[in-house]
């Protein structure tokens, strides 16, 4: 495979499974009474995040998760239930927050950033997973440098994804994003069963049968 195709491999293959489109349901209902500088920071703090979690893989390999005794699949069990009491709250619309002083605000916005978003929405199981089969499939130092371009480019895009999903809401106006909330919460309790289930039939195969 030459450096191009694989470039493009290595593009497309991290593109398709940390889908930036797949992150703006969880994404807008985390930051629906955010202002959007509030909102832009949690878009910041979260692909950063997720890049130096992918670096660190692409780094390291399994032998992170070896370390700790975790399997990839513990990790989508466990984005499935997050995920889960997240979609619900959204379709109670019940996730309208009071008045935050300062310092409760600025825990907020990290706390968001860092989980559910940096981890596991955006590196999830699947960016994870790809990151490692990447880089032992890019012996030569050319490819590992094209892995982590592609983790660049292709967060670098999430986040311009994330960052105009305000702009979207902000015309909708309150009721538009009451339905949207709702909405948004049936498609992220859907992928939370998802989640679950993948992560449960890895570790249990006979639920397959």
């Amino acid at each position: 495979m030459s450096l191009l195709q694989f470039g493009a491999f290595a593009f497309v293959s991290l593109f398709a499974v940390i889908e930036p489109l797949g992150t703006l349901p969880i994404y807008i209902s985390m930051t629906a009474n955010l202002t959007p500088r509030e909102s832009r920071r949690v878009a910041l703090r979260a692909t950063i995040t997720a890049l130096i979690v992918l670096i660190v893989f692409a780094l390291t390999g399994r032998s992170v998760f070896d370390f700790f005794g975790i399997s990839v699949n513990s990790l989508r069990i466990v984005g499935g239930i997050v995920f889960f009491i997240m979609g619900y709250e959204m379709l109670q619309a019940r996730l309208s927050r009071s008045k935050l002083d300062e310092e409760t605000m600025a825990e907020y916005i990290e706390d968001v950033a860092i989980t559910p978003l940096g981890i596991p929405l955006i590196a999830g199981p699947g960016a994870i997973t790809t990151v490692i089969l990447l880089m032992n499939d890019a012996r030569a130092l050319e490819k590992q440098i094209l892995v982590f371009l592609a983790i660049g480019v292709v967060l670098a895009l999430t986040f311009v994804f994330l960052f105009s999903a305000k702009r979207v809401m902000a015309r909708l106006g309150n009721s538009g994003n009451k339905v949207l909330l709702r909405l948004m919460g049936l498609i992220v309790m859907a992928m939370a069963v998802e989640f679950f289930f993948a992560g449960l039939r890895a570790l249990v195969p006979g639920l397959t049968h």
